[in-house]
């Protein structure tokens, strides 16, 4: 279980950033006729849509069970809500991780109620009752004691490695949230019971504790973090609208006092059959996987989901410049505001991002680290996320005893050439060279084909666009580099976060 920040390339679920999510969908074209013909696709009544592949050698099948909910679906003062909900949907069901539902519910309603009521204290800040905020815990840990006489840990994850499974996991971004196994064939229909039964009747059972962990999770992965610190700030203020500037994990105060009564609003909104994709390749049956699922989740009614943020961030005016302190190695985020798909510049900025970054002879590999010495590494993404319109991310950190200012002025040098030089053809097709060597790794296993199909079909709303990616690729020109260069990779529309040592150490700028 984690949130993904989407710092580089669909790091794990959800990583949904654009670099990968589309610089891997190149396929040679027997290969895209193969997958054309094979796969198979399904959908419910209530509109659960199902991509099904069958494939020859280990008996087992990977499956991906995505959510179009995320970060980015969240409310004002509400972060942090999609991950938790990640979190709680592990704990189990009326039926799975308890031993006596009927004896634990009263005594969760009591937990809850408590809960509730210390909430409504500390949210009172210098003003609480610290003697009722400690008469509350005290009392809340007595019944929470009580009920964890029922509760059965884990109970899931039990169940599906006493049956031969394996990468039972799960993970938040900012656009989706992404729940994986990996399995034996012939424990389909036990797959099926299991994620149809914590979808149908899911109990956020240990609520308060588990937002203890989360926050936790936050001080580790953030505030006791540099890259995470670092990136957390660079994206807030990049984005002064759109939540895409708000962290996966959430802000700590939401996090700290979020109700529970939040986290099952958001899952009756989000978590429904027609916000959902199930893929399934590996030696199954497709007309049995569809069979199978119609069977268990097919009575699982649909919602209405409520219409999708509309805040577009605003074109910005000026360069964004943040300094960040923190007692680590100095480090450089510089990144532009750019369109997603289905807009053909985000085709040019998968390209434009492997020219600069992909491999050591990319020309910022090359110049920055091999030829200068000036820079440790370099990188580039797309992120935060891949529904709305995101970033393109350059990350540079400085060798000794060169400075970030330093790197800026080569990354900027680069940059300019993309307006002024045309890209070489030699260049293009390392490209697509690239992306084709990727594309077949991608698809070695049957979870990476697994992953990538039903990203897709979530995000564009067609898996299809795999294939069709190759043609996109192709017809990216030299002057199509040079015209998004001048109109995105400009002064302006850039911010820049900056890694300092903390003031009064002698260090700091």
């Amino acid at each position: 279980m984690n949130s993904d920040n989407n710092r580089s390339p669909l790091v794990s679920a959800l990583a949904l950033t654009a670099a990968l999510f589309f610089a891997c969908a190149f396929a040679y074209p027997a290969v895209a006729e193969t997958l054309q013909e094979r796969v198979k696709e399904y959908r419910l009544d209530n509109g659960l849509r199902i991509l099904a592949l069958h494939r020859d050698g280990s008996p087992t099948f990977s499956v991906f069970t995505r959510f179009l909910a995320g970060a980015v679906d969240e409310n004002v003062g509400e972060t942090g809500v999609a991950h938790i909900l990640e979190h709680m949907l592990f704990k189990g069901s009326q039926r799975i991780g308890t031993t006596d539902f009927k004896k634990e519910k009263p005594l969760m309603a009591k937990v809850e109620k408590l809960g509730e009521e210390l909430d409504a204290e500390r949210r009172k800040g210098d003003s609480a009752d610290k003697k009722k905020v400690a008469r509350l815990k005290e009392k809340m840990a007595e019944i929470l004691k009580e009920q964890r006489k029922y509760i059965v840990s884990d109970e899931i994850s039990s169940i599906y490695s006493s049956n031969g499974g394996a990468a039972f996991n799960a993970f938040t971004n900012m656009d989706i949230t992404s729940y994986i196994v990996k399995l034996p064939s012939n424990r389909l229909e036990l797959w099926a019971w299991v994620e149809s039964d914590r979808l149908r009747s899911p109990v956020l059972r240990e609520y308060y504790s588990e937002r203890d962990v989360v926050m936790e999770e936050r001080r580790r992965s953030v505030d006791n973090s540099a890259n995470g610190t670092l990136y957390e700030q660079f994206k807030a203020a990049a984005f002064q609208a759109h939540p895409y500037g708000n962290p996966i994990i959430g802000w700590e105060s939401d996090i700290s006092l979020l109700p529970k009564k939040k986290v099952k609003q958001f899952l009756k909104t989000y978590y429904s059959p027609n916000n959902m994709v199930v893929c399934i390749v590996g030696d199954i049956e497709p007309d049995k996987v569809f069979s199978v699922i119609k069977k268990y989740f097919g009575d699982i009614p649909a919602q209405n989901i409520p219409p999708r943020i509309a805040t577009k961030e605003p074109a910005q005016k000026g360069e964004r410049r943040i300094k960040v302190e923190f007692d680590a190695q100095p480090d450089v985020l510089i990144g532009f505001h750019k369109p997603v798909f289905p807009n053909r510049d985000d085709y040019v900025f998968d390209v434009i991002g492997s020219i600069l970054t992909s491999g050591r002879t990319s020309r910022l590999y090359k110049s920055l680290v091999l030829e200068k010495g000036i820079a440790v590494s370099v990188d580039s993404w797309a992120a935060p996320g891949s529904r709305y319109d995101n970033l393109f991310t350059l990350e540079a950190v400085p060798r000794k005893p060169h400075t970030t200012a330093e790197l800026e002025t080569a990354v900027y040098a680069e940059l300019d050439r993309l307006k002024t030089e045309p890209v070489s053809a030699r260049e293009l097709q390392k490209v697509i060279n690239n992306v084709d060597a990727d594309y077949i790794r991608g698809l070695k296993s049957n979870s990476g084909l697994a992953y990538y199909l039903s990203v897709y079909e979530i995000i564009t709303n067609d898996w299809r666009n795999m294939m069709r990616y190759q043609d996109e690729i192709k017809k990216v020109t030299p002057e199509d580099i040079m015209r998004a260069a001048k109109k995105y990779l400009v002064k302006w529309n850039r911010t820049v976060a900056t890694l300092v040592k903390p003031a009064g150490d002698g260090n700091s700028p």
